[in-house]
């Protein structure tokens, strides 16, 4: 494709807004540009490359039996009402109404709409397995929309389903899915892990998130320094274990601590650490109130207090209920005279404390010297709290350390969550009805096209794997003014297009430095420079990772290049 011919708007300077490496790039090489928060147009050059990640994702499903489809992106609110997630999504489902007052969703994700699907026209064990994929605009109504192409309210997606007759065929399903999903991710040139993650919205129980390494993640990941043993940091369990301290319990006191909100605040008022106080939160878990209790040296895991009480909904409690519950706003809250209608649960390290500062729910009040089972009660001991770096690997090797990932996929065993609630049934081998066990696959397409870019690049610019790049040569005739450089560029261009090479050439009227700052933008893994030695009928080729250059004469140029790819 000849340069001048195309849509490539390139920037000399980062986007005001754009605050990571994949934002500021693409919107400079003219991959990407925005049309409104959160939402961007793909130019052609995008386009080639999002192309590129489709193509790779489309390859991996069919290897493993799955078929493409295409569902609606809008979709009737009665399937979402059948599930309960018309009200448990969210603020994210962007709902409108249409002209007779009736509401839909712009898709989010497609469990509903395949299921239904389903339902009615699969009837016989003899129909399943059944697995189905579409890549299509997903819709999000993201508070935040940032860092570009990885928190959007549009963004290219790969959804799948399963459908199985059996747990045991859902795994078989699932791990085919896993595995396809890490061929995806190698192909693309990612540096990535697949850690175990809370299946959220999704429902069901058992779920892997793929996540690329990067230090612009907005997810940590625990990870064991030892073993293959990685988490999100939500989900990985505590398994430290907490020797009671054998301290006398004490009389418990109170204390002013007047303007001391914090639990550093209080623990330096009152002198001691503050792993020596008691951190409550109030939350609301469903119709339920719940003051959670950790170490102050803790942070409340809402994921696990969800998981706890296999709860729909968890949020921090308002301070409105707070006040009324409590009697006292955050920062003076805690266990003791807890009004019944309010659960006490707590971590398993608060058990082994001992005459300890916490809340005594009066404003500038606290108490000191209060111990468990004296001087309050707690209704259960879980795991409730954040896992640290240092602390043991739940697998029993090494110890946790943490590292920032982006999300690029997700595989969920949702099993009967949906088809339960929705009447997706099959009739067995022995004719009798049975619920189809499902599972549900993502990845963020527009995402992975990010990610890629955050991992591939430097100071100039993109530098794309070889398989993901929008062409395989740039070719620059450094002068087309000049006879001799315009004949024997346009002779290149069209060997290397008869011979199968893409090749995006710069034809353009321009000087040397802004050609070849946009090719070092561009990324694309091979420059061709037709410049000086062109009456000669040698060209200059540059890699762009490692910037190798060497001198052909054209002719080899065509056999260079199949080498190279090849390597």
């Amino acid at each position: 494709m000849r340069q001048s011919h195309m849509l490539i708007p390139t920037l000399k300077e980062n986007p005001a807004d754009a605050e990571i490496k994949s934002h500021q790039l693409l919107v400079r090489a003219g991959y990407i540009r925005q049309v409104a928060s959160g939402i961007y147009s793909f130019l052609p050059i995008g386009r080639r490359v999002l192309s590129k990640v489709e193509n790779i994702v489309r390859e991996e499903m069919e290897k493993i039996g799955a078929h493409e489809m295409a569902m609606p992106a809008l979709e009737p609110s009665e399937l979402w009402k059948e599930t309960g997630r018309w009200t448990t999504f969210g603020s994210e489902l962007m709902r409108i109404n249409d002209r007779h007052n009736r509401e839909f969703a712009l898709g989010a994700t497609h469990e509903e709409v395949i299921t239904s699907l389903v339902r009615n026209e699969v009837k016989s064990y003899k129909q399943l397995p059944l697995t189905v994929f579409q890549i299509q605009n997903k819709f999000r109504d993201e508070a935040r929309p940032r860092f570009g192409l990885l928190r959007g309210r549009e963004f290219l997606m790969k959804d799948a389903y399963s459908f199985n007759e059996s747990y045991e065929s859902l795994d078989e399903t699932y791990e085919k899915m896993f595995e396809a999903y890490s061929n995806v991710f190698r192909r693309c040139g990612l540096n990535f892990r697949a850690v175990i993650a809370d299946s959220g919205a999704m429902g069901g129980k058992d779920t892997h998130e793929f996540m690329v390494l990067s230090e612009v993640g907005e997810d940590v990941i625990a990870y064991s320094d030892t073993s293959r043993y990685a988490a999100n940091i939500e989900m990985a369990p505590v398994v430290t274990t907490y020797e009671k301290s054998t301290e006398a319990p004490g009389t418990m006191e109170k204390v002013e601590t007047p303007g001391q909100k914090t639990m550093k605040d209080v623990a330096d008022f009152l002198g001691h650490e503050v792993h020596q106080g008691i951190k409550s939160i109030l939350f609301q878990v469903d119709d339920q109130f719940v003051l959670a209790l950790t170490r102050g040296d803790h942070e409340v895991n809402d994921v696990k207090l969800k998981n706890l009480y296999d709860a729909d909904m968890v949020e921090l409690a308002s301070e409105e209920d707070t006040k009324r519950l409590l009697g006292a706003g955050f920062g003076s809250l805690g266990p003791v005279n807890v009004p019944e209608e309010v659960e006490v649960v707590a971590d398993f390290a608060v058990e082994a404390l001992v005459n300890v500062s916490c809340g005594a729910n009066e404003e500038g009040i606290h108490f000191k010297n209060a111990t468990p089972g004296k001087d309050f009660e707690v209704t259960q001991y879980a795991d409730l709290r954040f896992i640290q770096e240092g602390d043991p690997s739940p697998d029993g090797e090494g110890t946790i350390k943490f590292a920032r990932g982006i999300e690029v996929g997700h595989v969920f065993k949702l099993g009967e969550f949906y088809s339960e609630r929705m009447n997706a049934t099959f009739l067995n081998d022995q004719g009798k009805a049975k619920t189809m066990i499902m599972g549900s696959y993502g990845i963020g397409v527009s995402r992975t096209l990010a990610a890629i870019v955050e991992q591939h690049h430097d100071d100039r610019g993109i530098t794309w794997p070889k398989n993901m790049a929008p062409y395989q040569v740039h070719l620059l005739s450094m002068n087309p003014k000049k006879e001799e450089q315009k004949e024997l560029a346009d002779q290149l261009y069209d060997s290397l297009l008869e011979a199968g090479i893409d090749v995006l050439y710069d034809d353009r009227k321009e000087r040397a430095g802004v050609k070849f700052a946009d090719s070092d933008l561009f990324g694309i893994p091979v420059r061709i420079t037709v410049g000086k030695r062109a009456s000669e009928g040698v060209v200059e080729v540059k890699e762009r990772a490692t910037g190798d250059q060497t001198e052909l004469e054209v002719k080899e140029i065509v056999d260079y290049i199949k080498n190279w790819y090849k390597a």
